[in-house]
């Protein structure tokens, strides 16, 4: 069976209050997870921003998005991960959907 290889973006908040050193391990941790098992696309660090809302007491955190090729499954466990990785605020792996326009003949 072929393997079935999609688009996905991810957005993941570390705590920035666990210093420099650490925040930049965790980002190299799943950057490394995701290059693993597909290939990333653009990872873009925005770097230390306010949260909308208090988090765990946390008021800012460091926003990394990486957009990645790979099969569905993968998805899941870096879910998985993410939910037991301590110094992750927040994050969301989202699916990019091709734009399958069809031409009109005039």
């Amino acid at each position: 069976m072929e393997k079935v290889i999609n688009s996905y973006e991810t957005l993941f908040v570390v705590d920035n209050s666990l210093g420099e050193e650490a925040v930049k391990s965790i980002v190299d941790k799943f950057t490394t997870l995701i290059a693993d098992n597909g290939t990333i696309d653009s990872v873009d660090e925005w770097g230390k921003r306010k949260l909308a809302y208090p988090i765990n007491d946390k008021n800012e955190g460091y926003y990394v998005l990486v957009n990645f090729k790979s099969e569905g499954e993968f998805t899941l466990e870096l879910e998985r991960v993410f939910g037991i990785t301590e110094g992750i605020l927040r994050s969301i792996v989202i699916r990019h959907i091709e734009d399958k326009k069809t031409k009109k003949d005039a």
